[in-house]
């Protein structure tokens, strides 16, 4: 599914205005049934519901949406956070629909007590901003988020949270916390990146009207990374082990065994057929006995790390391997750093995955990214991607990472909440699955352990693949076993039942 920016709404908006000769305010009107719709749902018995608008279209739906249920029999507040002189043409109209029913547009006083009902709230309904906000949230707007957020009901978020940019994700400020949010027609990026995915709650995606042939033709460069993004299909019944891809894995050292089994362990689960585990000759007697179906064999080692001698016993492997990861638990040296810069160099044509000690390998040498023949892909998380070189600072974790895959014309997996891959055609997934529970040393590994699969059965998407399948593994096992007892082994668990329904 497409993610819009706040410029192709209102493009596909016009469109439906000035080619499909649908008026303004009937697209409102529709998007307002939504979010009454939802707003009953929300309020259950209760049949007040406190609605709080800006002068624009924002505000004009959630006007729409007090019209709508004034017409269901509930009672509505309805609080204007602006001048009333600012409100929008199709906000006006909408005002005036209200007024004619008997409901009141009020002002809204920060100062007074007495603004918020006696009668039992039902639902919130925040309609101040929505997709055009850029600046900071000050004054009256300000005070009414502020209040929202200290109000013990549930809130629907108009589109998307009040103070959240849209293209971006970012707080300007402050922000609604909404429990529920209805964005029309396409999701919006700030929906689901950046801070903007602690602040929606849950998301629903609602059309209005915009015909369908507009939306199929918008160019875009974002995507929603859904299970409608791809299908597993049936193996052939004469398909053999080297079908299924041949992988090479390298890492481990003393002390961090564990780290190179659950990426080895997760590459087996995602379907790999042959899968090779480089180690130091150090560990190699334990980390035989953790893997019976991977295949590890020992390379020459200094204080139980990798050293320059493995290199040509690596690079005579790769002359019969589909895909390659560097770097689970594989630790820190100069020679470590020298020994992967030299595998990138002198590597084939063949996907490359680095994370973790990988990554930290070619952070103090980033021009080597330039220097690979082969499909580079990274999966840091902020720490690493920083130490890449790699700039959060401004709060645009999406632009940050298309900006990284452009420059070294890498794939680049920014790991997270809505995790992002980003190519450097500038196309870039951002992921809907995972949770909490995921955020612990190894379930990174587990990750590698299945792109490295899925570039190995020929699957070029397998990083978004990949990240959308470990998610929801992790939810499964969330749901389950609970986010705060979780292990990243329990995602291999769960692998087999995400797979079977793909």
């Amino acid at each position: 599914m497409k993610l819009a920016t706040a410029a192709e709404m209102r493009q596909l908006d016009n469109l439906a205005i000035t080619k499909a000769n649908i008026p303004s305010t009937t697209l409102m009107t529709n998007a307002a049934a939504h979010i009454a719709a939802l707003a009953k749902e929300v309020m259950g018995e209760n049949d007040h519901a406190l609605i709080f608008c800006g002068s624009g279209n924002n505000g004009g739906d959630g006007i729409a949406a007090a019209v709508a249920l004034l017409k269901s029999g509930y009672q509505v507040r309805v609080y204007l956070v602006t001048d009333r002189a600012a409100l929008s043409a199709d906000a006006r109209e909408m005002a005036r629909r209200l007024e004619a029913l008997g409901g009141i547009l009020e002002t809204f006083d920060p100062e007074n007590s007495h603004c918020i009902p006696d009668n039992p709230i039902g639902v919130i309904i925040d309609a101040i901003f929505g997709i055009g906000l850029n600046t900071e949230v000050q004054g009256a707007p300000q005070k009414a988020v502020d209040l929202m957020n200290a109000l013990p009901h549930p809130v629907i978020s108009v589109d998307i949270a009040s103070g959240i940019e849209a293209d971006t994700g970012r707080v300007l400020g402050t922000a609604v916390q909404a429990d529920h949010t209805v964005t029309f027609t396409l999701p919006k990026i700030g929906n689901y990146v950046g801070q903007g995915i602690l602040y929606a709650g849950e998301v629903k995606v609602v059309d209005i009207g915009v015909p369908e042939e507009f939306i199929y033709d918008m160019p875009a460069k974002t995507y929603l990374s859904t299970a409608n993004h791809f299908t597993f299909l049936a193996r052939p019944r004469d398909m053999h082990k080297g079908d299924a891809g041949k992988l090479l894995l390298i890492g481990g050292s003393v002390g961090y065994t564990g780290a190179l089994t659950l990426a080895a362990k997760a590459a087996l689960r995602t379907g790999a057929g042959l899968v090779f585990m480089g180690v130091p000759a150090e560990i190699y007697p334990i980390v035989a006995a953790q893997n019976s179906e991977a295949m590890p064999f020992p390379l020459p080692n200094t204080d139980g790390k990798l050293n320059e001698q493995a290199l040509p016993l690596i690079l005579e492997r790769l002359s019969d391997i589909d895909a390659l990861l560097i770097g689970p638990g594989m630790g820190q040296s100069p020679a470590l750093d020298a020994l992967v810069c030299d595998i990138i160099r002198a590597a084939p044509e063949i996907p490359i995955i680095l994370d973790a000690d990988g990554l930290n390998a070619v952070s103090r040498h980033i021009d080597v990214l330039d220097e690979a023949r082969a499909c580079l892909t990274l999966t840091p998380h902020d720490g690493e991607f920083t130490r890449l070189g790699g700039d959060l600072s401004h709060g645009d974790r999406l632009k940050s990472a298309r900006d990284f895959a452009a420059h070294h014309t890498c794939c680049l997996v920014l790991k997270g909440p809505g995790t992002i891959t980003a190519y450097p055609s500038g196309d870039a997934y951002v992921n809907t699955t995972g949770n909490p529970g995921m955020a612990t040393g190894g379930s990174g590994d587990v990750l590698a352990g299945m792109i490295a699969a899925l570039y190995g059965q020929d699957l070029p998407s397998a990083p978004f693949i990949a990240a959308w399948v470990h998610g929801r593994a992790g939810d499964l096992a969330a749901a389950n076993l609970g986010e705060y007892s979780m292990l990243p082994s329990d995602l291999l668990d769960y692998l087999p039942e995400v797979l079977k329904q793909l």
